[in-house]
């Protein structure tokens, strides 16, 4: 029994010298290193101050054709939804009633000319006569009266004569403008230019093209602030250029440059109107469709540019995570405007030369210690040659035994 007691105290004792060492070789153990994070280090610079926006396109010019006489229509010399030039015919009108009409006129003036011819000359015996007292004055009154009536009554004629000669030149209808003609309005054989100027197609110019659209008064007041305290700076008005996108895509499909600002505001809409040129020389763009615009109106000055994927958010709003000069992770709460090619544009919240995470954000937390390298985008990563394998080497073959002869009983 005294063996069984000493042997079991020598075991307790061991377990306690065992113990001991576990607690002091887990005191000594290193702690782990802190959690590799990709950064950048940003520095102020410039960036450009652009607003997307939504816009309708409109014709650059625009001109109804209408039929400026009355007649019947007799046909159609263009081909619907194609260019046509300025002067080009487009439609006939029965030229023949305003044929007679300019031979009536034609004929009464030549009748007019005859009557003043001799009213002239009667006029001028008159003056002879009154010249030796053979006349009464009276009648010489008369007769230069007729005289100036006569010729007045040409003058009208001669008016009638150049008015039914144009009326016969409206009978051809011809484009005021070049552009694409549209759809004819009126067929053949209808009665046109019966009291309204009755509309036969319309004629748009369409390269260039104009992009309307707005921008509200809240916005353009915030970047006259900004501008008069310095962060930003407005381009004039010719020299602001503008993006348009159709709807759906981010690919650029024309580039104009703002032309035209309105001096006032719409009341129903509580914003102004702006309009940009845009060419259209593939007749790609097409009145009344709705586009994307981006429209860069300024330049930021100095702001700090980060990846997307470095800006946070919570309920407090918008915010960064910093690698700070002691490796412990800061948090910045910041101030951003529009995205621009996957990056944020920083206008408030960071200092030059701070390390903003980008990569590797779910590995830290605020407070904590984090290792900084250099973030590397993932284009840059895709586009890096990788490392081929090396070959593999083959398996040596192994030659068989020579078969030996057994030996013969």
């Amino acid at each position: 029994m005294k063996f069984l007691s000493c042997r079991s105290l020598v075991s307790c004792i061991a377990l306690f010298a065992l113990a001991a060492c576990g607690d002091k070789s887990k005191q000594q153990a290193a702690p782990p290193p802190p959690p590799e994070v990709g950064v950048v280090t940003v520095q102020p610079q410039s960036a450009p101050l652009t607003k997307d926006l939504v816009g309708r396109l409109s014709p650059y010019r625009s001109a109804d054709v209408r039929a400026r006489v009355p007649g019947v229509l007799l046909k159609r010399t263009y081909e619907e939804g194609t260019n046509v030039k300025q002067g080009q015919l487009l439609f006939q009108i029965d030229p023949s009633q305003l044929k007679a009409t300019l031979d009536a006129s034609l004929a009464t003036l030549a009748q007019a000319e005859a009557t003043a011819n001799n009213d002239k000359a009667n006029a001028q015996r008159s003056r002879d006569l009154a010249a030796s007292g053979f006349i009464s004055k009276a009648g010489l009154d008369n007769a230069l009266s007729t005289e100036r009536s006569s010729a007045a009554i040409v003058q009208q004629a001669r008016a009638n004569v150049e008015s039914a000669r144009l009326n016969l030149g409206f009978a051809s209808v011809t484009a005021p403008i070049d552009g694409r003609a549209g759809q004819q309005q009126v067929t053949e054989g209808a009665l046109v230019g019966q009291g309204d100027a009755t509309l036969l197609t319309t004629i748009e110019q369409i390269d260039p093209i104009y992009v309307n659209f707005t921008i509200s008064v809240a916005d353009l007041n915030t970047m006259r602030v900004s501008q008069q305290q310095g962060s930003i700076t407005l381009s004039e008005s010719n020299k602001a250029t503008v993006e348009v996108m159709l709807p759906g895509s981010n690919t650029r499909v024309g580039t104009g440059t703002l032309d035209f600002a309105d001096a006032q505001v719409n009341p129903a809409t509580g914003s102004v109107n702006l309009r940009a040129q845009i060419p259209n020389p593939q007749h790609t763009l097409l009145p009344g469709m709705f586009v994307k615009v981006n429209a860069k109106l300024g330049v930021h000055n100095d702001v700090f540019i980060v990846p997307q994927a470095a800006v946070l958010g919570d309920t407090a709003g918008a915010y960064v995570l910093v690698v700070g000069a002691d490796g412990k992770v800061v948090r910045r709460n910041v101030a951003i405007t529009n995205m621009r090619d996957g990056q944020f544009i920083v206008t408030e919240g960071l200092k030059a030369g701070e390390q903003v995470i980008v990569s590797g954000v779910q590995k830290v937390r605020e407070g904590g210690s984090a290792k900084a390298v250099p973030w590397t985008p993932p284009a840059a990563l895709a586009a890096k040659p990788s490392t081929p394998a090396p070959a593999a080497t083959p398996a040596p073959v192994s030659t068989p035994a020579p078969a030996t002869k057994a030996p013969a009983r």
